[in-house]
């Protein structure tokens, strides 16, 4: 494993695919340590079924399935005890707090910042962060390896494929501007 550096991924990056798919390569990549629990699945199967009536909640236990079957250690159990205590603007999602403080993570990769606001997580040596500053973070910190992640999960797309400059779009469309930002110049290593 090379980075210690844990974060937990919100249900909500967790869905559309793009965005989901492109945080499990960069988990792959030992950049850092990506947690979640079976109750962030729960949310964003949830969110998914709700949105696209086209997906079986089978295909979506496969997602699942792959996910916490590839990326080391990264089930979240043994929290809910920690839930009570949580004081969050929504008490929904106090347990993303708890999985990340029994997870030893000193992030969340969320879009609801709202949610999380800093003074409420300042107590659990917490830190939430929109997922568009997690790339451009770790852009900075790995140039090269997140490029390399990027360029894995681009060709990994088969239905269909996608240039570089069609799958930088996509992220695009997933918020991710300053990354994308950021990547453009280097379309040739995706």
């Amino acid at each position: 494993m090379g980075s210690h550096f844990t974060v937990v991924y919100d249900a909500c990056v967790l869905y559309p695919a793009p965005l989901r798919d492109l945080l499990m390569h960069l988990a792959l990549s030992d950049l850092h340590r990506a947690r979640w629990s079976e109750r962030i699945h729960d949310e964003w199967t949830r969110h998914v079924l709700a949105s696209r009536p086209d997906l079986t909640r089978e295909q979506l236990q496969r997602t699942r399935d792959l996910m916490n079957a590839h990326v080391r250690d990264c089930l979240v159990t043994g929290f809910e005890h920690l839930i009570p205590s949580i004081q969050l603007p929504d008490a929904d999602d106090r347990h993303v707090v708890a999985a990340a403080i029994h997870s030893g993570a000193s992030l969340i990769v969320t879009f609801n910042l709202k949610d999380f606001p800093p003074e409420a997580l300042k107590p659990y040596n917490l830190v939430a962060q929109h997922p568009d500053d997690f790339i451009v973070d770790l852009l900075d910190l790995h140039p090269a390896s997140v490029l390399e992640a990027a360029a894995r999960h681009r060709r990994s797309l088969k239905n269909p494929p996608k240039t570089a400059d069609e799958y930088l779009d996509t992220l695009l469309a997933q918020g991710l501007t300053q990354s994308v930002a950021l990547m453009r110049p280097w379309t040739v290593a995706l």
